[in-house]
């Protein structure tokens, strides 16, 4: 069974006062393993809200989220907050549009605290070893090699969020979801993490959710939708083929 994410009558709604504003008004959704979807929209129509509802930091009023991997098919919309936590930790790679990296930790050991999260018993040896070389194989497949052992404050803004994007892949996740990855980029560094997410999401075969203002990238992505007032809809398919 390939990775793929199902997304069934979404629907999320927050107090306002004593009424209730509608954050997504019953979403529909499907990406396949190794495909990307664009969302696409105005500012606070519920783009970055529909990212964190699918990857289980917020839960959502009714609607399912179904993440089928190689293990089955669960609902991720359905899961207990620990249950959640640790799907969260196993299969969900999350790009934030701040690469959030912790400043005392070099490039190599963001990547590794991904596999010790949630970790209460003894890490051996073998399995720190094993953590060292995937964060360097990883770290090297988005061209940072020379860079492993630098910190956030000795990285430029495109090599943080290539180590961002590493950090994420670094469980080899069912599910991908990078809200603006290329914001806080110049055309031509965007560009280039862009193409890098893109064989990324090829090789690793999952399914991805991409959140974007930068309409430039678009003919590089699977799917485009458009979110208005938390309204989802398809503008395209089929650009990337």
């Amino acid at each position: 069974m390939t990775n793929a994410l199902t997304v069934s009558d979404l629907t999320l709604t927050f107090p306002d006062g004593t009424d209730r504003i509608t954050a997504l008004d019953h979403v529909n959704l499907r990406v396949r393993g190794g495909e990307i979807a664009a969302i696409t929209g105005p500012s606070g129509s519920g783009k970055s809200t529909l990212l964190a509802t699918v990857s289980t930091l917020l839960r959502p009023d009714s609607g399912r989220v179904e993440l089928e991997t190689e293990s089955g098919t669960v609902d991720l919309a359905a899961l207990s907050r620990r249950d959640a936590a640790t799907l969260r930790r196993e299969s969900i790679g999350i790009v934030f549009q701040q690469s959030n990296l912790v400043p005392a930790l070099t490039a190599v050991e963001q990547l590794e605290a991904m596999v010790h999260l949630g970790q209460t018993w003894f890490v051996s040896p073998a399995r720190r070893r094993e953590a060292r070389s995937r964060a360097r194989d990883l770290l090297d497949a988005v061209g940072l090699a020379g860079h492993a052992d630098k910190r956030p404050a000795q990285l430029s803004g495109g090599q943080r969020q290539r180590v961002n994007i590493a950090r994420a892949l670094m469980n080899d996740p069912s599910l991908l979801v990078i809200d603006e990855p290329t914001s806080a980029l110049d055309q031509e560094r965007g560009a280039a993490v862009i193409d890098l997410i893109v064989g990324i999401v090829r090789e690793h075969r999952a399914a991805t959710l991409l959140v974007t203002h930068d309409r430039a990238h678009l003919h590089q992505m699977d799917t485009v939708h458009r979110m208005v007032d938390g309204v989802l809809s398809l503008e395209s398919e089929a650009l990337a083929a």
